[in-house]
């Protein structure tokens, strides 16, 4: 009697992380818009981020040329960066708020209060997490 190999079907991480990129960048994209944020110019940086990631993966979906796998890398990297810059931005403005609250408030208070403010600061940190699973969509495109 013959053994049967059987083999399984590959996991579709390729599919996983395609998902979870776009539910992530159009989920991120709806909550900036209705949180308003798009009110000063520095706002619409993650939803410029966001929009031109869906418009060149979209190309991607199609056509993979290097060009567009390097243009998408350093919209991850721009996307990253983006979400530091927030972070940083959210922080200060709870800082100084914090400060005019409580003048007498200092040093690690005053930082812990800040970051408990009006503004989520560690929200722009959602950004990290897209350009990491962006970069690793590229990655697997590469293994291909």
């Amino acid at each position: 009697m013959q053994q049967q190999k059987h083999t399984a079907k590959p996991f579709p991480v390729k599919k996983v992380i395609i998902a979870a990129l776009l539910f992530m960048l159009l989920g991120t994209a709806l909550e900036l818009y209705l949180l308003d944020h798009y009110e000063d110019v520095l706002q619409l940086i993650p939803l410029l981020c966001i929009g031109i990631s869906i418009l060149v993966m979209f190309l991607l979906f199609f056509q993979r040329t290097v060009f567009l796998i390097r243009l998408f890398t350093f919209i991850m990297g721009l996307t990253a960066l983006s979400g530091f810059y927030g972070a940083f931005l959210h922080l200060q403005a709870n800082y100084e708020f914090e400060q005019e609250m409580t003048p007498t408030a200092s040093g690690w208070e005053l930082f812990w209060e800040s970051l408990s403010g009006a503004l989520p600061a560690l929200a722009p940190g959602s950004m990290i997490v897209l350009a990491l699973l962006g970069y690793s969509y590229v990655l697997l495109l590469k293994q291909n």
